[in-house]
């Protein structure tokens, strides 16, 4: 006799999406190859059910963020990352399978965490660089994370696991997530967005009243939520590592595809007295309100004091342009936006900015 293998986590989960659905038996889509045996799909499946109500959808739900058999992590909180990802995707009529670019994404998210190492938490936002769907016309090039409307958190033998839900946005929609919060936005395109179902073909919501109207209330009473962002291209320069040249300022450099969103958040943030901190390979960029504009170093730790008109300069100036400038109320500091180069998966530019 051979002892049965603990699948204690991946029932949990079946138990949870079983009382939603019950006796409806889900597409299941599993990896032939798994991961650790050299496998391509880090995730060790994907089910997606139909759903006709609030409006015909594909409803995906991942198998493998979380510790499905054997507890094995030291994190005896949650299991494994602690979440499970969702997915929900308009259905056209006659449609009997999910498209597989969706389970392609998904799986794609998963190899994000596995490699980084980076939790999604509800509330969180990520820029796919392009269309969610590669070689579709959508304007949905952003993803936001949010609970699953229909799924809470569940206990496991194993630990906690949420169930976050992934949903498609536009790239000016990412860009008022990071001046303003994802959990209000998404709040405002409920009514036009029923239970978060991502639907490739839409148009922006930023255009419709009721959401401009809660967009300028949030931003104005909140500020934007967004205490720091990761920038690949980041860089510090400090001018004791130029000791031969007289009078040479430290340089800040970005890259020119996030210029423009640090200048609005930065302004954002400043206008509620709350820090915004860039984090880059090595090096860690804190602005910080305050009377008298300076910067300080320690180590890869650099802060950035400014004051209201070092702000409105500061983003005045922050476009999406090669270039190099200083500003008056910030003195000593020599800001250089850098071309940004975006690829594709196979490392091929596809678009170039600045």
């Amino acid at each position: 006799m051979t002892e049965e293998a603990n699948t204690s986590g991946w029932d949990a989960i079946d138990a949870a999406v079983g009382e939603l659905y019950e006796d409806q038996e889900p597409l299941h889509y599993g990896t032939a190859i798994p991961y650790m045996l050299g496998g391509p799909d880090p995730l060790n499946g994907i089910s997606v059910y139909k759903v006709d109500t609030p409006i015909p959808h594909w409803h995906f739900i991942t198998y493998g963020f979380s510790e499905l058999y054997e507890k094995e992590s030291e994190d005896l909180e949650h299991s494994g990352y602690g979440f499970e990802m969702t997915f929900r995707l308009t259905r056209s009529e006659g449609e009997s399978t999910p498209p597989s670019w969706a389970l392609n994404l998904l799986q794609n998210v998963g190899r994000y965490v596995f490699t980084s190492g980076n939790v999604f938490h509800a509330g969180d936002y990520m820029d796919a660089n392009g269309p969610i769907c590669l070689g579709s016309d959508t304007l949905l090039t952003a993803l936001s994370f949010i609970e699953d409307p229909d799924l809470t958190a569940i206990s496991t033998p194993n630990g906690t696991v949420k169930f976050i839900q992934m949903v498609g946005i536009t790239g000016p929609e990412l860009e008022t997530m990071q001046t303003w919060n994802t959990r209000g936005l998404l709040a405002a395109f409920v009514e036009f967005m029923p239970k978060y179902v991502t639907d490739l073909m839409r148009n922006s919501y930023l255009d419709i009243p009721s959401v401009i109207q809660a967009v300028e209330r949030g931003i104005e009473e909140e500020g934007s939520s967004t205490a720091f962002l990761f920038i690949q291209q980041l860089a510090w320069t400090s001018p004791r590592k130029r000791i031969l040249q007289k009078n040479v300022p430290a340089e800040l450099q970005i890259g020119a595809k996030q210029a423009q969103i640090i200048g609005k958040i930065l302004r954002s943030r400043f206008s509620k007295g709350a820090p915004l901190s860039l984090i880059g390979s090595g090096v860690n960029i804190t602005f910080e309100a305050g009377v008298t504009p300076s910067f300080s170093e320690d180590g890869n730790q650099i802060k950035v004091v400014v004051h209201e008109q070092a702000v409105l300069e500061l983003a005045a100036n922050l476009r999406p342009v090669e270039q190099t400038f200083e500003i008056a109320s910030l003195p000593g500091i020599l800001f250089r936006i850098a071309r940004t180069e975006i690829t594709d998966q196979d490392g091929h530019v596809i678009e170039t900015i600045g």
